[in-house]
């Protein structure tokens, strides 16, 4: 069977400027698909030559095994919510709900069974007669979502739609999103740069920089087993140890990435045992983060982060640690090798894309 988007070989030029490079990626049917990745690395475009808002300078635009490529938005079936809901603001919730049934010329009956099926679906019944102004912002988020999914598209793209929301507020709408997606059963193509976001609600993920796709796979195959120090620090925090440090720890000068919570710290000069690693440094900072508390320990040839709950050990006892001589032990298979890759994000490029019209999917929307 066909993917329900297949991307083949798809580049996009702006100018001098190469937003997307040669990505291919097949996203299933049913699947929740994230596209991750900072400002700049070809996601949003990505999604935008899904949606038909950009036409791919080479390569080809699929839905379910369909060339798409030079179609219209609307005459592919699938629908776009953005980051500012792009909802009418002098019309009712239902009237935005019906908006795209109006205009495909659906009959009133219908219309109206559609409107109250797709706000039952994102509990708001009780709103339907409000204006968008009289809604949070939560509230609105909802009702771009029922207007997206009343035409019932077979893929719903979203591109960083709860970017607006407080933490709270995007936490839950986090959950609401993923359940919602199991619901109506359809393609969820999701564009982010917050990788807590990605890690939550994904069945996949594909993180992106360059213009190129770093790595693809489902969130534990990404944050346990990174391709490279790219994919390592991008999605998490982790350690990227190499050079001399990692041929003292492991054997091998090779690059290979720990993430912070596997480290514990323990007494200087402590047993190793059979199947743990480690290294010894000074503790330049301890960081209270609640849950955690966040440590930097200068080593002889980098400093290295470690993530330690606090179970038992408050921060005013953690904090008397800074300045202290620890030895830090990991378990040998929280060693995990890096293939070479680009070292960190290209804000070179970020800022470049960023005057090549970027912003204009502001205006557009599919009904």
């Amino acid at each position: 069977m066909a993917a329900a988007v297949s991307l083949d070989n798809v580049s996009k030029l702006f100018g001098e400027v190469n937003a997307v490079d040669g990505v291919s990626l097949d996203i299933a049917d049913g699947e929740f698909f994230s596209m991750l990745g900072p400002s700049g690395s070809g996601k949003t475009t990505c999604l935008r030559m899904i949606a038909g808002f950009e036409i791919p300078s080479n390569g080809r635009v699929l839905l379910h095994g369909d060339d798409v490529s030079g179609l219209p938005p609307y005459d592919r079936d699938v629908n776009t919510v953005f980051q500012d809901y792009a909802l009418f603001p002098h019309m009712t919730v239902e009237q935005n709900v019906g908006y795209g049934p109006m205009v495909r010329k659906v009959d009133d009956a219908e219309r109206s069974k559609r409107v109250s099926e797709a706000l039952a679906m994102v509990h708001l019944m009780e709103f339907a007669k409000r204006k968008p102004s009289q809604l949070s912002g939560g509230q609105r988020q909802r009702v771009a979502l029922a207007r997206a999914l009343i035409n019932r598209p077979s893929v719903l793209l979203l591109d960083e739609p709860l970017g607006a929301l407080d933490l709270k507020l995007r936490q839950a709408m986090q959950l609401e999103l993923k359940t919602l997606q199991r619901e109506v059963g359809i393609t969820f193509i999701y564009v982010t740069h917050d990788q807590e976001e990605a890690l939550t609600m994904s069945d996949r993920l594909a993180v992106f920089n360059h213009g190129k796709v770093e790595q693809v796979g489902t969130p534990t195959e990404v944050y346990e087993n990174p391709r490279n120090a790219f994919v390592a620090g991008f999605v998490g925090t982790s350690n990227v140890i190499s050079g001399s440090l990692a041929q003292k720890i492991i054997g091998s000068s090779k690059p290979f990435t720990v993430r912070p919570e596997k480290i514990s710290i323990r007494e200087p000069a402590s047993e190793l045992g059979a199947e743990l690693v480690g290294v010894e440094g000074v503790v330049t900072e301890a960081i209270y983060l609640g849950m955690y508390t966040r440590f930097r320990v200068q080593t002889d040839g980098a400093i290295l982060e470690i993530a330690s709950q606090n179970a038992a050990v408050d921060h005013s006892e953690a904090g008397r640690q800074v300045g202290l001589r620890v030895g830090l032990r990991w378990h040998k298979s929280s060693c995990r090798p890096l293939e070479e890759g680009p070292p960190e994000v290209d804000t070179s490029m970020a800022a470049a894309y960023a005057g090549a019209g970027n912003d204009n999917h502001k205006e557009e929307t599919n009904v």
